[in-house]
């Protein structure tokens, strides 16, 4: 092995595994702000119901995650309640929490909860990133089953591109899709794969912690891919931008 190569192969281990500790150390400080977004049912069976991930911002109280994660309707007969779960496995904390504002267009809720504050994430400014862009995921991937133990995905982003795909017949157009005609935004499509559950999760810079978009696992999918019979495993992301935007609408100030 030529001494070129032989230090083109080091080069290459050194910034793998100065990547990879710097991923660890992220996460280690990412992971006490990542919660479970469910319900509470206080006479029911079972009592806590996790459907998705969320993050905590600002002073502590308030959580960030998809509107459709919270879009089942609470029965009032069992004094059920929006709730933001935080610990470990079975041993989960239960946050009693509202909803304050949410954005129907870019599937987005911030709830705010009650007790004490959570550690938080900073959110990154309010921009897009470039294509090629390490990021990180950590939330509850079929948390439903597995249970609130959070899992990180790596990746980047592979491509900034609008929430919808232009189709070759008029037939393949659903209703859903002329309503976004009219006002596409654009929208991540990530090289890491989610799962039902992470929908909400935050997406990190790898190297700050900061949060640069929120996970995407329905809302956008079936507004790409309704033409697709088989829909695929691309995983997709709403801008921190649309966030920024939706807490300026409500006067909430981080």
């Amino acid at each position: 092995m030529s001494y070129v190569l032989q230090l083109l192969v080091f080069s290459l281990m050194v910034f793998s595994t100065v990547a990879y500790s710097n991923l660890a150390d992220t996460v280690s400080l990412v992971k006490p702000s990542v919660v479970g977004i469910g319900v509470y049912t206080p006479i029911g069976q079972p009592k806590n119901q996790l459907y998705g991930s969320g993050f905590v911002i600002g002073d502590g109280t308030y959580v960030v995650t998809n509107r459709h994660v919270i879009a089942q309707d609470l029965d009032a007969s069992l004094l059920q309640e929006l709730a933001v779960f935080t610990g470990k496995g079975v041993a989960a904390k239960v946050n009693i929490a509202k909803l304050i504002a949410s954005d129907k267009e870019h599937d987005l809720a911030i709830l705010k909860i009650t007790g004490a504050p959570l550690s938080a994430l900073k959110l990154a400014k309010n921009d897009f990133r470039r294509e090629g862009s390490a990021i990180a995921f950590t939330g509850f991937p079929i948390g439903a089953v597995l249970g609130l133990y959070p899992v990180t995905h790596q990746g980047i982003i592979a491509a900034v591109t609008p929430t919808i795909t232009p189709v070759d017949d008029s037939r393949q157009i659903s209703v859903a899709m002329l309503r976004r005609l009219r006002d596409p935004y654009l929208v991540y499509q990530l090289d890491a794969t989610a799962y039902p559950g992470n929908s909400g999760s935050a997406m990190y810079d790898v190297k700050t912690g900061e949060v640069v978009g929120i996970i995407n696992k329905v809302f956008v999918q079936q507004s790409k891919e309704t033409v697709i019979s088989k829909p695929s495993g691309i995983t997709y992301a709403i801008p921190v931008k649309y966030l920024h935007e939706l807490l300026k609408q409500h006067n909430i100030t981080l």
